[in-house]
């Protein structure tokens, strides 16, 4: 079983980079590796994702979805304090999902730790 971490920045703007990003998180969880994401600069919007069809890749699938599978499956989630809060989101942002706030310090040794590290 592989440690992955996987950091998304990007944000609804950029909706095949992050279909693709949360598609490879939801396929690994499957697999049974260790997974780890965290959301950090724009990427802190994509939780806010609340219907089907808002943030769509080409090929790489609905956001929404890919969101219900990382929290049926109880994938751990870090997301940005900073981040958020520079975006105005507060604790709420974390409902319903296995996640937490998390600062710059763990981000770097979430990395160090991981066998692989993706960025999208």
């Amino acid at each position: 079983m592989a440690k992955l971490f996987i950091h998304i920045t990007s944000g609804p703007e950029l909706p095949n980079k992050v279909s693709l990003g949360l598609l490879v998180a939801a396929a690994s969880d499957k697999e049974k590796h260790d997974v780890k994401v965290f959301f950090a600069a724009d990427g802190v919007h994509l939780l806010n994702c609340k219907e089907k069809g808002q943030i769509v890749g080409l090929g790489t699938g609905d956001i929404k979805d890919h969101l219900d599978e990382l929290k049926n499956s109880q994938t751990k989630i870090y997301v940005s304090r900073l981040s958020a809060n520079g975006r105005g989101y507060d604790e709420s942002l974390l409902e319903g999902y296995n996640a937490e706030f998390a600062t710059p310090e763990m981000l770097v040794n979430f990395s160090l730790d991981a066998d692989s590290v993706l960025c999208y």
